[in-house]
């Protein structure tokens, strides 16, 4: 605050109180909607979800709380949310809860395409079946390899191949979704030069001009 003098001096105050800084997450304190089909569970080290596609749980700190202003939404909140830890969990557990809701009544789908030429994949029986925890099938694909790259589909994956280019992968949990996908992706990365490569989802890559001797 700046004061002035009856000479026209201005006078610069300061003031000694302490300002209130309060720290939140604009993650974590938004309220989850919960569907009439999913049921939730809440203890003091989880939470379990149950809905249409299945059952889950996600691990609660000990410092986060659950509420349930009303039948159908859950509020999480924390102990202590000026710790940066608590509220980093903060946020982290109100996704994982959502998504959890999600995945037991809707699930997760991403498309993964194959981009170059002579690039495509068949969905066939495993021969091995189902050992080392496979789910029956494999995914065929040629990638410009000098072989065809085969990848077990594990059975909490459900994969389709609507074209030889494009292949459709759905579960119910999100983090074992993308784990496969990157997984599928790393056989061929998409190359910035011309544009080859296994693209997850809605990926772009921005091309470069080719050096010229």
């Amino acid at each position: 605050m700046t004061l002035r003098t009856s000479l026209g001096l201005a006078i610069r105050q300061f003031s000694s109180t302490a300002r209130a800084c309060g720290h939140t997450s604009n993650i974590g304190k938004t309220p989850i909607p919960i569907p009439p089909n999913v049921t939730l569970t809440p203890s003091p080290a989880s939470v379990a979800v149950q809905g249409p596609l299945g059952s889950t749980s996600v691990r609660l700190e000990p410092y986060m709380r659950l509420a349930f202003p009303q039948p159908n939404v859950l509020t999480i909140s924390v102990d202590n949310a000026e710790e940066k830890k608590q509220r980093a969990m903060w946020g982290l557990t109100r996704t994982l809860i959502s998504n959890a809701v999600v995945g037991m009544t809707e699930g997760f789908t991403v498309p993964i395409y194959l981009v170059g030429v002579g690039y495509k994949a068949v969905l066939e029986e495993d021969p091995r079946g189902t050992i080392d925890g496979g789910g029956g099938q494999r995914l065929s694909m040629k990638l410009g390899h000098s072989h065809n790259v085969y990848v077990p589909i594990p059975p909490y994956i459900k994969a389709e191949v609507p074209s030889p280019t494009k292949i459709v992968l759905s579960c119910t949990d999100k983090h074992l979704l993308g784990l496969f996908a990157a997984k599928i992706r790393k056989w061929r990365p998409p190359e910035p030069y011309k544009g080859k490569g296994v693209f997850v989802g809605n990926e772009t890559i921005r091309l470069k001009a080719v050096k010229k001797k």
